[in-house]
This record gives structure tokens, C-alpha cells and sequence, in this order.
């Protein structure tokens, strides 16, 4: 089965890829093994030709740009002698003469490409070349997010099986509940983020069970963020790199939680927030 990043993360980049660059038609996807990637998204262009197509690694642009693991380009697509021709048909179809493809690299691993192209015969200069690697990078981003995503959801369905677990088991568990919850804002695909926030709340409701309270604080997401950052001992301003936000907001969500809680310290929080079944 190919990798799924969501189809937002792959479109979101080769919009990005146009506005940066001035490149009329983008288009990209993901390798379905070591060797292959199928085209899925395309942005810009004015026929499906390219919809579907399997670039084999080494064969046309983007398989050279694979085999290689860097950004290729030619300037007249249909007369170049630097790449093989397997996919003429289809880019003649779509009128692309002028292309340029950028691998996705993840741990020196290429897990994708993504192409940007003209419709003329035009020499493609550094500020073409940048962009496609930028908007490049946004995928790999998207997919590295997604890779701890599933790592943390493998060892997390475990642990949430068995509520009765060590102290030092415990810790495991909060410090899978913090790496997630800060995973969350950076996952655009709404199905997996779900998928997060259902585990993540599992986990709360796991230590609930251990030390059942009736409780009903509502607490927002941020607040429960900065909350699992305060109980794990990180400092506002260290919270506030790891959530992605300035000191002054984390300390207003920390104050927000603390009035919601009654709490009158960051230990009190925390402690009322276990045992509300907020926090695990």
C-alpha cells in the first residue's frame, strides 16, 4: 500500500510551489515501494494525463530525480537527451515543456516527488529550483509528523489496554500523552487527527479509572497541552517551544486551567487534572 499523506499536504505544497516559483502546473506523489511513485495530485494542469501515472525509478524526470535523490531539470522536455522518454505521451498530452522534479527526502530515504512545469521551452533558474525544494520539504515535514504519528499510536494502543499499570509504566503512558497531544495541531488529515485526540483522551481516561473523581472541568485542548508539558516539568518558555507557541500565551492557558481547576500552584493543576481524568 503507497504512504498516505493526506491529499491536503501534498496539494498545500504544490500550491505552494506555483505562487513561489510562477510555475503554471504542479504535480506529485508518493512512492508506492522503493522504485515506484504514482502521480496523485495535480495542481494547475488542464487534462488527467498525469493523474495515475507510475514513474519507475530511473525512467523520464522524476525517475532520474529519484534514482539520484536530487532536483532534476530539463528545458525542452520532448527533445531532452539526459532522461529516458516512457512518459512522452502523457506530457505531451498536458502541453509540459519545461519541467523540473524534486525528490522528497525523508532520513535519506526518498519517499516522493513532486514536479513544477512550463508550457514553453524556458531555461529554469535558482529561484524555480528553491521553491520546488521548499515546497519539497513541506511534504517531507508533513510525512515525517505522520511517521512519529503511527509510532506513538503502535506503542500507545498497548498501553491503554491495561489501566492497572507500574509507576514506572505510568510514565511511559504520560510521556506518550505528551509527545501526541503536541503532535496534534501539526496533522492536518482530520481522520488521523481524531485518531490522536481519541487516544490521547483514552490515556487520560485510563488514569481516571485508577483514581475515579467526579469532575466537570472542561478544559480546552491548549490548556490540556500545557498542562501534560507542565506536569512532565518543562518551564513556560520550554512548553512554549515544544507547542509551537509564545511564553505569554502558554502562561494565559496555564492560568485559564489553573482558575477552571482551583488550583492555586502548576502542582495543583496537575493534580486535579489526573485526577479528573484530563491528564494520565
Amino acid at each position: 500500500m503507497p504512504e498516505s499523506v493526506d491529499a491536503v499536504d501534498m496539494q498545500a505544497a504544490l500550491l505552494r510551489l506555483r505562487r513561489t516559483s510562477g510555475l503554471p502546473v504542479a504535480f506529485g506523489g508518493l512512492l508506492s515501494d522503493a522504485r515506484h511513485a504514482r502521480i496523485a495530485e495535480l495542481n494547475g494542469a488542464q487534462t488527467t494525463a498525469l493523474r495515475g501515472l507510475v514513474i519507475s525509478a530511473g525512467s523520464g524526470l522524476g525517475g532520474k530525480s529519484i534514482a539520484l535523490s536530487r532536483p532534476c531539470a530539463v528545458t525542452d522536455y520532448r527533445s531532452s537527451r539526459h532522461i529516458s522518454h516512457e512518459y512522452d505521451m502523457a506530457v505531451a498530452a498536458e502541453g509540459l515543456r519545461s519541467v523540473v522534479a524534486v525528490p522528497v527526502v525523508v532520513r535519506r530515504k526518498v519517499r516522493g516527488v513532486l514536479y513544477g512545469a512550463l508550457r514553453e521551452p524556458v531555461s529554469l533558474g535558482d529561484r524555480t529550483f528553491d521553491a520546488a525544494v521548499a515546497a519539497a520539504r513541506d511534504v517531507e515535514q508533513a510525512l515525517v509528523v505522520r511517521d512519529e504519528v503511527q509510532q506513538l499510536l503502535a506503542v500507545t494502543r498497548e498501553q491503554v489496554t491495561d489501566p492497572r499499570g507500574a509507576p514506572e509504566a505510568w510514565e511511559d503512558v504520560r510521556e506518550a500523552h505528551r509527545e501526541l497531544r503536541a503532535l496534534v495541531p501539526k496533522v492536518v488529515d482530520p481522520a488521523l487527527r481524531d485518531e490522536l485526540l481519541s487516544v490521547c483522551g483514552r490515556l487520560a481516561s485510563a488514569a481516571g479509572a485508577r483514581a475515579p473523581q467526579p469532575c466537570g472541568v472542561h478544559l480546552a485542548p491548549r490548556e490540556v497541552d500545557v498542562l501534560a508539558c507542565v506536569a512532565a516539568g518543562t518551564t513556560n518558555a520550554g512548553a512554549a517551544k515544544r507547542l509551537g507557541l509564545r511564553p505569554e500565551t502558554v502562561k494565559g492557558y496555564l492560568r485559564s486551567a489553573m482558575r477552571k481547576l482551583g488550583a492555586h500552584t502548576r502542582l495543583e493543576a496537575v493534580v486535579a487534572a489526573r485526577r479528573a481524568g484530563l491528564l494520565p
